[in-house]
């Protein structure tokens, strides 16, 4: 079944609806019927910048849970032991972040080709990180009698990936000062797209967008792409270590922009890495989500704010060992922020009495490794490896053209490598798997699985404004704002039957919001005519309160990308907080004497339906559900990866424990609605 995110109430009235009762699904045709638009007249309820009001909220949010992360790594840095606890707290939080990684199996390398340069080869290497799914590199072996020390390189969003310029020469200077050097293509750029037609061609339009569409399906088994790229680059150390020309004790690792987060996630997991730098990505976490925004699938991982987890904390996890932060001052990367977390980090190796042992090398220059940035690098590595701090000087290197450089026969391993296994089909295994052992969870169980899942908290006493009123063939409309201390303000209208005893009401959910339901009151006439009083909210992030395109890169295929990223980063997931609006609704309903007695249906279409299911499980106050056009399956999502919007629905590791039909299978054992 496909299923589209948005669909406009018209369309959806034509459509056949799933009623669920307490023991049966009533299925029934809505006929359609439309009042005219009363576009005069306003239905906004919200006086400020109502679109703006979700991003300030989460940012504000996020800022509450770094100022307890901040208090506690101060109390750390007074000693030496307080490090080493704050430490060992880090490393269990990064490891719960990253979830279970893959079992090691035979990486089963081989040498495609060997090119001999002036001081130097290059061999083209394929590795499997997992069974039949490869990994294209290139080793720099220097001239001369090893073993050497060695650096993995890791790769930026560049699409040339391991053949861009800027990479070989930097893995050129490494080798031509006496080092080995692994440049490892990342997943979706190089040589391994993973989202492609019949002859091998992306079918995205980047590397970022595609590994923002796979971060999405891996959150739902439990992982992300910064997971798997880090696990790629696990392997290409294993690997490394094999070669005899390698000094197994000195290896580092350094990387640029997308490569240098692949550096501060690696260096923070490997004890094996002795020594590190790390360009164009060391800065503030906390700026960054509130200057730019979140960035692409692969730069963060879900909940590291709720964990309490900063840029600087990888940082962290490596002191004592010699690391090197080269930034640009006219980096898109803020540098306000790179010189904050240098502080800070400065301040943990000052505490390990290791101040010497970690660097910041400012070039005037923008984004990238730039010849400074390289041949501060280079120098770096040879002063802890080679005891030698001279300078280093760069001069001419000889870059070779992608084609050259490719391990493969076309450019690309998905047509070239028989029966190579993508990320989005081991994804597809791994929800088979878990589907095949997840244990059915019926009644409490699921209920509080939900309520963990989707962060799901005590609510506060809410309280209801009256705005105005607006005229319209239904009758008179009420405005309302609900509010209630530590969740965002929630618009709704309210209209009254023409009876004085309301026994019955009506929430209605539609993903783009109060003003679309009112465009066709088919749905609604009848019900008033039944004696149902109906509310028609604007959920958090629909509606009036929806997000500026602007704000939100189309790359990322999701209309609500930023605040979807920032909800995933606090450990709150988006649909996790539109249930929480939909059960203050509940809350009102019950203060509010006109409505006390009343039993509660709830129409939800699209992604609103997935709310309206979540909290008809974790709340009976919902007597009666009718969802239509929602998502099947979470491993829709999976299976669909192309298609937009589908990160509003995400809930990290979801598939662990539940899927979309484990919940119609808990409604539908509901009694009859009288």
């Amino acid at each position: 079944m496909k299923v589209r995110g948005l669909y406009r109430f018209k369309q959806l009235l034509s459509n056949k609806c799933y009623l669920y009762s307490y023991t049966k699904i009533a299925i029934g045709i809505i006929c359609l019927w439309a009042f005219p638009l009363f576009a005069q007249q306003s239905t906004n309820i919200i006086d400020w910048r109502a679109d703006e009001m979700l991003n300030i909220y989460l940012m504000q949010q996020m800022h509450q849970q770094y100022v307890l992360r901040n208090t506690r790594l101060q109390t750390a840095l007074q000693s030496a032991q307080g490090v080493r606890n704050y430490q060992q707290q880090l490393q269990a939080a990064y490891h719960k972040l990253l979830g279970p990684l893959p079992q090691k199996t035979p990486l089963q390398p081989v040498i495609t080709g060997t090119l001999q340069q002036d001081g130097y080869r290059i061999e083209k290497i394929i590795y499997q990180s997992l069974p039949q799914h490869h990994v294209t590199a290139n080793l720099y072996i220097p001239t001369g009698k090893g073993p050497f020390p060695a650096a993995l390189l890791f790769c930026g969003h560049e699409a040339t990936a391991k053949s861009t310029p800027s990479y070989q020469q930097t893995a050129i200077l490494l080798a031509k000062n006496g080092f080995v050097v692994l440049i490892i293509d990342p997943v979706s750029q190089g040589e391994r797209h993973q989202l492609t037609d019949s002859t091998g061609k992306p079918l995205t339009r980047g590397g970022t967008t595609e590994h923002t569409l796979l971060n999405a399906a891996a959150a739902l088994v439990g992982s992300s792409v910064a997971a798997y790229e880090l696990w790629d680059n696990e392997r290409g150390l294993d690997y490394l270590l094999s070669r005899r020309e390698v000094d197994t004790a000195r290896i580092g690792c350094l990387g640029n922009s997308g490569g240098g987060t692949q550096t501060a996630y690696f260096m923070a997991f490997e004890p094996r890495i002795k020594v590190a730098a790390v360009c164009s990505y060391i800065t503030s976490r906390e700026r960054t989500f509130e200057l730019a925004g979140p960035l692409d699938g692969c730069v963060q991982i879900p909940n590291e704010g709720k964990q309490g987890i900063e840029i600087a904390d990888y940082m962290h996890l490596l002191a004592p060992k010699p690391l090197l932060i080269l930034s640009g001052r006219y980096d898109f990367v803020d540098y306000i922020g790179a010189v904050q977390a240098y502080n800070e980090a400065r301040q943990c190796y000052t505490t390990l009495n290791a101040t010497d042992y970690v660097q910041l090398v400012t070039v005037d220059d923008g984004h990238g490794i730039s010849q400074p940035k390289r041949e501060a690098a280079v120098r770096w590595f040879r002063k802890w490896f080679y005891k030698d701090e001279t300078p280093v000087k760069e001069g001419m290197l000889n870059v070779l053209p992608a084609a050259t450089l490719n391990c493969t026969t076309t450019g690309e391993l998905n047509n070239s490598m028989p029966n190579e296994l993508t990320l989005q089909q081991h994804f597809l295994q791994t929800a088979t798997i878990l589907a095949n052992s997840r244990k059915k969870l019926t009644g409490k169980a699921l209920a509080d699985t939900l309520q963990q899942l989707l962060a799901l908290t005590a609510r506060e006493k809410v309280q209801v404004e009256d705005t105005g009123a607006l005229a319209h063939p239904l009758g008179k409309i009420e405005k309302k704002l609900l509010r209630s201390d530590h969740e965002p303000p929630l618009p709704f209208l309210l209209i009254r039957p023409q009876e004085q005893s309301i026994k019955k009401v009506l929430i209605c959910l539609q993903d783009e919001g109060k003003r679309s339901l009112l465009d066709s009151a088919a749905l609604l006439q009848p019900y008033l005519q039944k004696g149902y009083a109906i509310l028609l909210p604007d959920l958090r992030g629909m509606g009036e309160t929806a997000d500026r395109p602007e704000f939100n890169n189309t790359k990322f295929y999701n209309k609500e990308y930023r605040n979807v990223m920032s909800s995933l980063h606090l450990g709150r997931p988006l649909l996790g907080q539109r249930v929480t609006d939909l059960q203050l609704l509940l809350d009102y309903l019950q203060t509010d004497a006109a409505f006390r007695q009343s039993e509660v249906a709830v129409h939800a279409t699209g992604m609103s339906a997935l709310v309206a299911l979540h909290a008809a499980v974790v709340d009976d106050r919902i007597k009666y559900l009718q969802v239509a056009d929602y998502l099947p399956s979470f491993t829709t999502i999976i299976q669909q990866v192309l298609q937009k919007n589908w990160y509003s629905a995400v809930i990290p590791d979801v598939l662990r424990y539940y899927d979309v039909p484990d919940l119609l299978r808990i409604v539908d054992k509901r009694f009859a609605f009288p």
